[in-house]
């Protein structure tokens, strides 16, 4: 859901999302874009791959919690329960990491 309702749209609509992105750190607008891209877009796609799962993860918990925390600290929990639901995900998964469920486990081998 990530990739699909915040990431892809992201790479769709680069040039309107670069002029209404936040810039809660002072960074610029084009690395900020940048590092939601690579957190939105290229992690979850390691993370259903099963690769590099519990890494991919990090990226994303803190692009989500400068979300919650820094751009939209005034979010009611209803206006926010879909990051903060995405948040709960990702920690889970990079806690636990993908075990079996990740598309390349037939191919690592697992060991006993």
């Amino acid at each position: 859901m990530l990739l699909y309702v915040h990431g892809i749209p992201k790479i769709l609509h680069y040039a309107n999302e670069l002029a209404h992105i936040e810039d809660p750190f002072g960074l610029g607008p084009s690395l900020s874009l940048w590092a939601a891209i690579f957190a939105e877009v290229l992690c979850p796609i390691a993370i259903v791959l099963g690769v590099g799962t519990r890494l991919a993860c990090l990226p994303i918990i803190v692009v989500l919690l400068i979300a919650m925390l820094a751009v939209h600290p005034d979010w009611s929990v209803a206006e926010g329960q879909f990051g903060w639901l995405l948040l709960i995900i990702f920690m889970t998964i990079g806690l636990c990491g993908t075990g079996r469920w990740g598309l390349l486990a037939p191919v690592r081998k697992e060991t006993p």
